[in-house]
């Protein structure tokens, strides 16, 4: 058995919360050494500026004097040890007098030994002549020297003043500045963590709630919006899809329930028939059937089962829409509707069906309205009497696409036509005729889909009128639109 050792955890597995507070304490960080790196800078730059106007005017003085040790007296008494502007303490002051070849003709000191400012090839230059000036920063031994050379009469006079409580200065302001800037990062930090947990609270409500609906496969609950912003968007877009699964599950329910009951009444008598034929076929049982009696028992379970097995063809359409429907494409309602009367003039219907079609360019799913169409001339054919007539007209009205089909029937009654379109609903004067209910239930859910409007009335001679409107290809704001 191998063990494996988890190495440092990757960008990828931090949380939200992590990233937002990492994102915070790295802003600050960068802001803090930002300005920290410029306040340095500028603190660094101003203090080598006043040090080299300090140093700009006393090499002047200097160099009235003859020798190092006259010229740093001279100094000395202008600012004396004990003035805020003293040069610093013992060894932080050198002069030295150079020779026009560049040699130290001599040399002074505020400390007791005497360093040695190395000669340059910029105070070389001076001595010779030109330029008449440098300032540059020079190393002796251990300490840092700043160096202005002037040039005189015979040579040139190097004025040198320790840099080293510029230094210490600078090293003490970025000690304060590097501190600032840890504890200004570990604040960004802990506020940031902060921040980020009590905007990130509505994530975890519906955290919690997507665990509570995956183990309890409750659909009821919803969780409460606060603020419209992208968390509240998230939330809210979260209680709409919990909405649609609670109607989904709700109308599969009733969907499952309506077709056990539906379904429940052909399977009765189905196994009534057959339980009676076998009975009266077993040679123990002394009884037999009429010839008659058995054919019609036979015709009857020949028609249940048509019944039924229509009545689960439509339930597989039905489930067929609203798992992998088809793609949208440009069709025109008219050819539609002529395939689907050439459809229904092959079927045995004793009626004429007759077409009026204008063009009518839609978008939608081809197999889907051609469906739909066959079961409104289907409805009709089923409710015309023989000999009757079956119309279907198509019509373009600006935005609209519209599809009438009448017959010459009996018509729906007026407490029917609010329900017809429901799943399994069969009026009181259809329970006696074939069918399922689902029909007109498919038309509407194919109409729906489309975006349109399914609606009953009387045709004009008095039979039933179903009327369907569809927007047309070009009243679509989205080419391919997600139904």
């Amino acid at each position: 058995m191998k063990l494996r050792v988890r190495g440092p955890r990757r960008w990828a597995d931090l949380s939200l919360r992590g990233r937002l507070t990492v994102f915070a304490a790295a802003a600050v960080a960068i802001a803090v050494v930002a300005v920290a790196s410029s306040s340095w800078f500028i603190i660094r730059g101003r203090l080598y500026q006043d040090l080299d106007a300090q140093l700009a005017s006393s090499v002047q003085l200097a160099a009235r004097s003859t020798n190092a040790t006259d010229a740093l007296d001279s100094l000395l008494s202008v600012n004396p040890p004990n003035a805020k502007s003293s040069p610093g303490p013992p060894g932080s002051l050198v002069v030295q007098f150079l020779d026009s070849n560049g040699r130290v003709r001599s040399a002074a000191t505020t400390g007791d030994q005497t360093p040695a400012l190395p000669v340059t090839a910029g105070a070389r230059a001076v001595a010779a002549g030109t330029p008449t000036s440098d300032v540059e920063t020079v190393p002796v031994k251990d300490r840092r020297y700043r160096v202005w050379t002037v040039a005189v009469d015979g040579g040139a006079v190097a004025l040198g003043s320790n840099t080293g409580g510029i230094e210490e200065a600078l090293g003490e302001l970025a000690a304060i500045n590097a501190v600032v800037a840890v504890i200004g990062t570990l604040l960004a930090a802990f506020v940031g963590w902060m921040v980020a947990r009590a905007a990130l609270r509505p994530v975890d409500s519906l955290i919690h709630a997507v665990e509570r609906v995956s183990s309890t496969q409750d659909l009821t609950g919803s969780i409460d919006v606060r603020g419209d912003g992208e968390i509240g968007q998230l939330v809210i877009a979260f209680n709409g899809m919990l909405a649609a699964l609670t109607s989904s599950r709700t109308a599969q329910r009733r969907l499952v329930e309506d077709a056990g009951h539906e379904l429940r009444t052909p399977l009765t008598s189905i196994r009534n028939n057959i339980e009676l034929l076998i009975y009266a076929s077993g040679t123990d049982s002394g009884r037999t059937l009429p010839e008659q009696d058995r054919e019609q028992l036979l015709a009857d379970v020949g028609e249940q089962t048509v019944e039924l097995t229509t009545m689960i063809d439509e339930l597989i359409e039905l489930a067929k829409e609203d798992a992998v429907p088809e793609p949208f494409d440009q069709v025109d309602l008219a050819d539609v509707v002529q395939a689907a009367v050439d459809r229904a003039r092959l079927g045995t219907w004793p009626v004429r069906f007759e077409l009026d079609c204008a063009a009518a360019p839609v978008l939608g799913r081809r197999v889907s309205l051609e469906r739909a169409v066959c079961n409104l001339l289907y409805n009709a054919a089923k409710w015309s009497p023989a000999g009757g007539l079956v119309r279907a007209e198509v019509r373009r009205a600006g935005p609209w696409a519209s599809l009438t089909v009448s017959d010459d029937g009996p018509g729906i009654a007026e407490i029917d036509r609010p329900h017809v379109f429901e799943r399994f609903y069969r009026a009181d004067t259809a329970r006696a005729l074939p069918g399922s209910g689902l029909g007109l239930a498919i038309v509407e859910q194919v109409v729906s889909i489309h975006h349109g409007t399914a609606d009953v009335d009387r045709s004009a001679s008095g039979g039933a009128l179903v009327r369907i409107t569809l927007p047309t290809a070009d009243a679509w704001a989205d080419p391919h639109p997600n139904a």
